[in-house]
């Protein structure tokens, strides 16, 4: 492997970091709002 198959090897791995974080702060986002929705059902057929 060449010095400039290393660097772009490199330079795809540090732009793929930020998308995976990303994609895990949509899925906790989500999580959240469900969590939310179900709480506010589960309060409202109580009521």
């Amino acid at each position: 492997m060449n010095r400039n198959t290393r660097r772009a090897r490199a330079i795809a791995i540090a732009q793929a970091q930020p998308d995976a974080k990303l994609a895990t702060l949509r899925f906790l986002m989500l999580a959240t709002g469900a969590t939310a929705a179900i709480i506010a059902l589960v309060i409202a057929h109580a009521v």
